[in-house]
C-alpha cells in the first residue's frame, strides 16, 4: 500500500493536486479577511471553508488523480501485477492524506487569522470543527474518484458542488439531515461552531445547539466512506477483465 501511495504522489507533482493544498485556504482566509474581518473573520472563514471551497477543491483533485490513468486508458495500472482493488484504496488513502493535510493548513491559518484580528473562537470549538470537517468530508474521496471515472471531471465537480449547497441549503438545520450525507457536516458544524449555515448566530436554546448529535453523525460519515469505499473498489477491480 505505501509503494501504491508513493506511486499516486509521483503522479500528483505535474498537476494543480499540490498548489490547492495551501491555495484553498490563503484564498478562503483572504475572501473572509476582506469581506468580514474583525470578529467575524473566523466565523466567515469556516462557512466559506465547508460550504464551497473545500469541496471544490475536493472534487478537483479526485478529478485529476482519475484523469491522470483516464488519458492512457488505465494502461499503466491494468499492466501492474498487483490488486486493482489495493490500487483505488491506495488512491483513496493518498486523498485522505491529503485532505487531512489541508485541514490542518486552515486550522493553523484561521487560528492565527483569529488572533491577528483580536477575537478568537474558543481553540476547543476551533479544533472539534476541523476534526468534524476532515471526518464528514472523507465519504466524498471515494464517490468523487467514482463520479470522475464514469462522467468526467468537470461533470464531477458541477455534481458534488450542488450536492453540497443542496444539503447545506435544504437539509443541515433540519431533521432528516441524517438521510442525506452531503449535510452531516453542516448540521454538526452548527452545534460545534455555534453558527449557521448561512453565518448568522444559532438562537439560544435551538436543538441545533445540541452536541448530543456529533458522535451519531460522525460514525454515520464513516459508515458511509467505509460502504462507498468498498463498492467503488470492487466496481474499479472488474477492469481486469475490461
Amino acid at each position: 500500500m505505501i509503494a501504491i501511495m508513493k506511486a499516486e504522489k509521483l503522479k500528483w507533482k505535474r498537476t494543480f493536486i499540490a498548489k490547492l493544498l495551501w491555495l484553498t485556504p490563503l484564498v478562503t482566509l483572504l475572501i473572509s479577511a476582506v469581506l468580514m474581518g474583525g470578529v467575524y473573520f473566523q466565523t466567515g472563514a469556516y462557512n466559506w471553508w465547508y460550504t464551497m471551497l473545500l469541496p471544490g477543491a475536493l472534487t478537483i483533485c479526485c478529478a485529476l488523480v482519475v484523469e491522470k490513468d483516464k488519458k492512457i486508458k488505465y494502461h499503466s495500472i491494468l499492466a501492474l501485477p498487483l490488486d486493482l482493488k489495493k490500487i483505488w484504496l491506495g488512491k483513496i488513502v493518498s486523498l485522505s492524506i491529503w485532505l487531512l493535510l489541508i485541514t490542518i493548513i486552515f486550522f493553523g491559518g484561521i487560528t492565527a487569522g483569529g488572533r491577528l484580528f483580536g477575537h478568537s473562537l474558543p481553540i476547543a470549538s476551533s479544533l472539534l470543527s476541523t476534526f468534524v470537517i476532515f471526518l464528514t468530508f472523507l465519504w466524498q474521496i471515494p464517490l468523487c474518484l467514482f463520479l470522475a471515472a464514469k462522467l468526467g471531471t468537470y461533470l464531477t465537480i458541477l455534481l458534488n458542488v450542488v450536492a453540497n449547497i443542496l444539503g447545506i441549503v435544504a437539509f443541515a438545520d433540519g431533521e432528516l439531515w441524517y438521510y442525506y450525507p452531503f449535510a452531516i457536516g453542516a448540521r454538526l458544524l452548527c452545534s460545534t461552531l455555534g453558527i449557521l449555515p448561512n453565518g448568522l448566530p444559532v438562537p439560544q436554546g435551538s436543538p441545533l445547539l445540541d452536541k448530543g448529535v456529533i458522535l451519531p453523525g460522525l460514525l454515520i460519515a464513516l459508515a458511509w466512506f467505509m460502504m462507498i469505499s468498498f463498492l467503488t473498489a470492487k466496481w474499479f477491480q472488474k477492469r481486469e477483465a475490461n
